[in-house]
């Protein structure tokens, strides 16, 4: 199944700064694996609480890097953008962007967002708009709402 996941991967990865042993990157592995993400990046502390991935890491490339200048200089081997995800002042709208089709989305810790080292090496910074009292959804949320940004735009067709 790995193999077969892996052979039919779409060419965005992502990536997830794990400052503080954040709960939620078990979920944007989880996510990543719904959309077929070619790979994963566990971006500082190695370990991860691998609960809410619910298996799903067994079944696709989870690597680690050991910072965030670690990580851009892999996507730039790579010839791949780094986009981070952060509602910050000057953030792209996610509405209005059009993500590269080969790209890493990278996402900060719950709370604090992306680092200023991992938003520093960015080709893009951009949020999802929102309308209520608080500041922003949950990286997990976040993650799945641009996941899916993505597939619409490069698997469907679909302008987001």
């Amino acid at each position: 199944m790995r193999a077969d996941l892996a052979a039919r991967s779409h060419p965005f990865h992502v990536a997830i700064e794990n400052l503080a042993h954040d709960f939620n990157i078990g979920s944007i592995v989880r996510t990543a694996n719904a959309f077929n993400a070619r790979s994963v990046h566990v971006v500082g502390r190695r370990r991860w609480n691998r609960r809410g991935a619910m298996v799903t890491d067994r079944y696709l490339d989870v690597r680690h890097q050991a910072d965030a200048a670690t990580l851009h200089h892999w996507a730039a081997g790579q010839g791949l953008p780094v986009v981070g995800v952060d509602n910050v002042p000057g953030a792209e709208p996610l509405e209005t962007l059009e993500l590269p089709r080969e790209c890493v989305l990278l996402f900060g810790a719950e709370g604090p967002g992306l680092s200023p080292q991992a938003a520093a090496g960015c080709s893009h910074l951009v949020g999802i708009t929102q309308f209520g009292s608080t500041r922003s959804v949950n990286v997990g949320a976040a993650a799945a709402v641009v996941m899916h940004a993505w597939v619409r735009r490069w698997v469907f067709d679909q302008p987001v």
